[in-house]
């Protein structure tokens, strides 16, 4: 069992009771953590988006797929079947693997790092940030990446209420940064 997973089990009964849930089947927990770059004006050279998806497989654990335009936009030079984007969504044991590794690894080593914004939720208890590059990973080699990118990482739980999703967030070590929730 991952070390955060053994940290969920710790917390539960503190978070039933914090949150006044009695029935143990309404507990919050993570569900999936999706992962998601989008190619841009670098979706034209096959060479980076494979360098791109090999990153964002190596930070994940797992592979990546990249994503094709499903329909042309004339305003955004997007084709038909023209690749889009890289994503990933992890579950399970591999989606404990890289929430650990993000808060206790990763979102540390970002230079000038206050926390993560309060203000990503979206009603429905998922949590969306964007980090501006992908080299705070340990598995990333800075002579291996052909060009800086950012990703989306959005963390779906359980619930449909944003404050007990920030409670579990929080207890998991997100670390927020400081100020007021929305919601």
């Amino acid at each position: 069992m991952s070390r955060m997973k053994q940290k969920y089990n710790d917390i539960v009964p503190a978070l039933r009771e914090e949150l006044g849930i009695a029935n143990a089947m309404q507990t919050p927990k993570l569900e999936k953590i999706i992962i998601s770059v989008g190619a841009g004006e670098e979706g034209k050279d096959s060479k980076l988006i494979e360098n791109m998806r090999g990153t964002i497989s190596l930070i994940a654990g797992q592979k990546a797929m990249i994503t094709n335009a499903k329909k042309s936009v004339a305003g955004f030079k997007a084709r038909e079947g023209a690749p889009s984007g890289i994503k990933v969504t992890l579950r399970g044991e591999n989606m404990y693997n890289f929430f650990d590794k993000l808060v206790s690894i990763a979102l540390p080593r970002m230079k000038d790092f206050r926390g993560t914004p309060r203000k990503g939720f979206d009603g429905r208890g998922n949590y969306n940030f964007g980090l501006q590059e992908q080299m705070m990973f340990p598995e990333v080699l800075f002579d291996k990446v052909i060009k800086t990118h950012g990703m989306n990482i959005t963390i779906v739980t359980s619930v449909e209420d944003d404050k007990q999703a920030f409670k579990l967030l929080e207890k998991l070590g997100m670390p927020f940064a400081k100020g007021r929730t929305n919601g």
